[in-house]
């Protein structure tokens, strides 16, 4: 059975306006799986981000290499989601390094742009802990979706060789399984509603957060 938190507790205090703060990364190489590690270093440097209410990070896009790395390109961008009134906290982070696993990273002045509302959403990996099958998956999607009141048609998308496919991401020493997830017919409330608080957990490593479908982050 899903445990339904209360709506004041799903959507917690994020009711003032969001926007994405993107950020160049400049390095050479990271893990493909670096939800919790960036995190970590991102709270290494600004401990604040712990308590931060509706704060969602996105996991950095680069050319993977099939064996656990990608490569970083001049199009690499970390992409960080949080109420507007709290672009302060985060915009000093410009110029700052950060370790992450073995490697590490310099971020360039970041770029502030607004949530627009679309019809069609994706996010690259959602986490319903105790939901790692399809059908229940998607049904536990389906009563997150009521319980912010959203109508909305939630989707795991097939892979290019047809079939459907987990996502994993590790946290510490344990593997955390999801599914990438496509959300159709949104209204433009209900998108943006959908973009502040996204869906399941782990939303500070990656996991929930909601961007354009086709959009390449």
């Amino acid at each position: 059975m899903l445990t339904l938190k209360k709506e004041s507790d799903l959507l917690g205090n994020s009711l003032a306006p969001h926007v994405d703060l993107s950020f160049q990364v400049i390095g050479e190489v990271l893990p493909a799986d670096h939800g919790y590690a960036l995190y970590a270093a991102l709270t290494h440097r600004k401990e604040e981000l712990h308590s931060l209410q509706g704060l969602s990070i996105q996991t950095i896009a680069g050319i993977p290499d099939k064996k656990g790395k990608i490569y970083l390109s001049d199009r690499s961008r970390l992409w960080i989601r949080l109420p507007y009134d709290q672009i302060p906290m985060i915009y000093d982070l410009a110029g700052k390094s950060l370790t992450i696993g073995a490697h590490g990273i310099r971020l360039g002045i970041p770029q502030i742009y607004s949530l627009r509302p679309t019809t069609q959403l994706k996010s690259r990996i959602v986490v319903i802990k105790g939901y790692q099958e399809p059908t229940a998956f998607i049904e536990a999607v389906s009563r997150q979706l009521e319980i912010l009141e959203i109508k909305a048609r939630a989707v795991i998308p097939f892979s290019t060789q047809g079939e459907i496919e987990r996502k994993t991401i590790k946290i510490k020493r344990f593997t955390v399984v999801g599914f990438t997830l496509a959300i159709f017919d949104l209204s433009e409330e209900d998108s943006i509603k959908l973009q502040i608080h996204g869906l399941g957990g782990k939303r500070r490593m990656g996991c929930g957060v909601f961007v354009p479908v086709g959009s390449n982050l």
